[in-house]
């Protein structure tokens, strides 16, 4: 590269908690309109931006009874509006949300509509084809490389009834992973440690950012009792762990990733998870939404709905835009409001990171 010409840049947009149908209901359409507000600028006032792909880490649905067919279309529409970016250069995950009821085929309704892969294009309007960067894998737990970028794709399994998966009715917030997802997720890891590693759920690990500790989703109130606070309390779904990837198969505060992360620091460069919603600067128990540890960062990008939230809490819809700049071990995240609810429209600059890589950026 001459002295004159300047650095590649690539540009990822990271959102997740769209809730569709909560929003809709308002007259809010959470993710047309923040993806309309990224090629065009907002009606308050903000920016456009550019990027090059998108990550929506779950959530797509906002029943607290499972999801069905009469959802579908509304995500189809939505992720499928963009003007210069197509829908197949979304990549997503489910969320606990998006999870099918307990009698039901496991996660029918993210395979259908959402369809990550690419399976059933004709429903879901996704060409894998049209991919910017190839996946592999399977619908629950996928990989693709942009340049030195690995991205590892899990989707939440909070399917099959409690305990641990989803009864039928309310989003039963505790996060779950199979251990085969664990498991090709370290095969990942320990085969792509020259890359820069992105993992990708729809949850934060244990006590890495805000509201991610036990019973930190729930407020007690006068009498003592636990009520809602970020997340609905389901005594029989491992209430102790809503605010995190609580459950690996059947096994509760498994730690299986939290584990292995402390005992490698640095194995990965990040992880990007939603699941709470909040402000951009908020701190709870001493932790943000931007955190380090085990040489990890942490980023919670949640979340885009402006209505699915719990009667205490404050919530701003926002997302992250992810800049790697080539020859570069830093990478700046950037925070973007979507609405003038919290802050002027646009980007919201004390929110703003430079996070240290594993690797400078190549693409």
């Amino acid at each position: 590269m001459s002295s004159q010409d300047q650095p590649a840049r690539f540009r990822i947009w990271a959102s997740s908690c769209s809730h569709l149908s909560t929003d809709l209901a308002h007259g809010r359409r959470a993710f047309a309109e923040a993806l309309a507000q990224s090629e065009a600028g907002g009606a308050a006032g903000g920016p456009p931006f550019e990027w090059d792909i998108a990550l929506h880490l779950g959530d797509l649905s906002g029943t607290q009874t499972p999801p069905t067919d009469a959802e579908g279309p509304e995500v189809v529409a939505q992720f499928g509006s963009g003007r210069r970016h197509p829908r197949s250069h979304i990549y997503t995950v489910a969320g606990n949300h998006d999870a099918s009821g307990p009698e039901e085929e496991a996660q029918w309704w993210f395979r259908k509509w959402v369809d990550p892969l690419g399976a059933n294009t004709a429903v879901s309007g996704v060409d894998p084809a049209a991919m910017p960067f190839p996946a592999q894998g399977k619908w629950d737990r996928y990989a693709f490389d942009a340049g030195n970028i690995r991205v590892l794709m899990m989707s939440d399994r909070n399917d099959g009834g409690p305990p641990w998966g989803r009864g039928a009715r309310g989003g039963y917030p505790s996060g779950r992973i199979l251990r085969e997802t664990f498991d090709w997720w370290v095969d990942e890891v320990e085969r792509h440690a020259d890359r820069i590693i992105l993992s990708c759920h729809h949850y934060m690990l244990k006590e890495t950012t805000a509201a991610s500790g036990p019973w930190e989703g729930f407020h007690r109130d006068a009498a003592g009792n636990l009520v809602s606070l970020f997340h609905g309390y389901y005594p029989d779904a491992g209430a102790e762990g809503a605010s995190y990837l609580y459950w690996c198969d059947r096994t509760p505060d498994a730690q299986v990733f939290e584990r292995y992360l402390a005992a490698r620091p640095r194995a990965v460069d990040m992880w990007l998870g939603g699941h709470t919603h909040s402000v951009p600067d908020v701190r709870l128990a001493g932790r943000g939404l931007i955190e380090e540890k085990w040489g990890v960062t942490f980023l919670n990008v949640a979340a885009l709905t402006k209505f699915h939230i719990g009667k205490l809490q404050r919530s701003a819809p926002m997302s992250r835009l992810l800049t790697f700049t080539e020859g570069s071990d830093e990478v700046v995240i950037g925070c973007y409001l979507h609405t003038d609810d919290y802050a002027p429209q646009g980007w919201f600059a004390p929110a703003e990171r430079r996070v240290r890589l594993r690797h400078p950026f190549r693409p």
